[in-house]
């Protein structure tokens, strides 16, 4: 009799045409079940109509839903019934769910009356999440919801260090650590030597330093803190910040860095132009400290690019381990405007060989879908 095959369920509202890291992970996990005959893979993501496609031994389904105000990227995934449906037809060994405030609640409405164990994933912070909503009143209420999804789900997934201290801190026990990983063939040293051909291409200058970020334009990025120190860094150094991706500060923070050396890159859908940007660039900036991987990081690591990151969150602990760049007081614009500027003037030499080292020792997506898949094993219904 032949066994059935691992059936995983993902299931969560991070998920769009112009979204990044949880994106990536889930689009990296289907390449990982493709031609597995011992596992299947279900994606559910929200959409702009009711829609189903299936490649091989993946099926995804999109379900109808408004997009979010505030973040126009996204939808809400708010239909529980098509959902139970969804469930009752793919019979998974065990859900994901990937994104932590309606969806969890929504997923355990569809499994009422079975036994589908939920994991959850920890892709965002959960403080920074509930902070605009719940004001001087989110650290206790934060706290209580992690205790709650703590209860909720068979474990949770977190990818760094820092994530689970944050959860362990809030009051979660139930917590298994998979670090994250990259794609080292497309993020690769090589594409450093086109450096001049992509400075080109995207309207960067040739002859003065490039320090790029990648990602939301949202105030728990740090964003704003980067512009603060701008101002001194280029008028030491002449270097140009590049900023690519979109978010709801995005006009705020370009009428604000319209006199600086600041280059506005909207969203990249393409991972070969994306990587090609980070190995042209001569350091990666990571101002944010609320990182829980940091995957935008990781590929300038992988592409040989030292790191200036804020001293807390996950990407701090890429710096500490790899010894592939330097931290900055997180929060501190002045912080910020030193280690970057002595970063730029004295070049962080051997960096970018130990980024991309370690990135290879700790980083590559098939080891971290290895873990992952033996821990759907260990609390899946079989």
């Amino acid at each position: 009799m032949t066994k059935r095959p691992l059936t995983v369920l993902d299931i969560t509202k991070w998920y769009g045409e112009r979204s990044g890291g949880v994106r990536t992970y889930l689009d990296e996990k289907q390449r990982y079940v493709v031609g597995r005959s011992d596992l299947r893979h279900v994606l559910v993501i929200p959409g702009d109509r009711d829609e189903v496609s299936e490649q091989g031994n993946t099926r995804r389904y999109r379900i109808r839903g408004p997009r979010i105000p505030t973040q126009r990227q996204y939808r809400f995934l708010l239909a529980p019934r098509t959902l139970r449906r969804i469930i009752a037809r793919e019979r998974p060994d065990v859900i994901e769910v990937g994104s932590p405030i309606f969806v969890p609640w929504i997923s355990r409405f569809a499994i009422r009356g079975s036994h589908i164990p939920l994991v959850g994933f920890y892709h965002t912070d959960i403080g920074a999440s509930l902070a605009p909503i719940l004001g001087p009143f989110s650290k206790g209420t934060t706290e209580l919801y992690v205790r709650l999804l703590d209860r909720l789900f068979a474990t949770t997934f977190v990818a760094s260090d820092s994530g689970e201290a944050d959860l362990r801190r809030a009051g979660a026990t139930r917590i298994t650590r998979v670090p994250l990983g990259v794609d080292l063939e497309t993020f690769h040293p090589s594409r450093r030597v086109r450096r001049t051909h992509t400075r080109a291409l995207f309207g960067l200058p040739l002859d003065a330093p490039v320090v790029t970020y990648l990602g939301r334009i949202a105030p728990e990025k740090g964003i704003d803190v980067a512009l603060a120190a701008w101002q001194q860094i280029e008028a030491r150094t002449h270097a140009t910040l590049v900023v690519m991706g979109e978010g709801p500060l995005m006009p705020e923070l370009r009428a604000r860095s319209a006199r600086m050396r600041v280059r506005w890159l909207p969203f990249e859908t393409n991972r070969e132009r994306v990587a090609s940007l980070l190995a042209a660039s001569d350091l990666y900036l990571s101002p944010g400290s609320c990182e829980t991987f940091g995957l935008s990081a990781v590929e300038a690591m992988a592409c040989g690019t030292p790191l200036v990151a804020a001293d807390r969150g996950s990407v701090a602990e890429h710096v500490t381990k790899s010894d592939g760049g330097v931290v900055f007081e997180a929060g501190c614009a002045q912080s910020l405007a030193e280690r970057l500027r002595s970063a730029i003037e004295a070049p962080l030499l051997g960096c970018g060989a130990k980024a991309r080292a370690y990135v290879e020792r700790n980083h590559a997506w098939s080891g971290a879908f290895d873990r992952i898949f033996a821990a759907y094993q260990s609390v899946a219904v079989q």
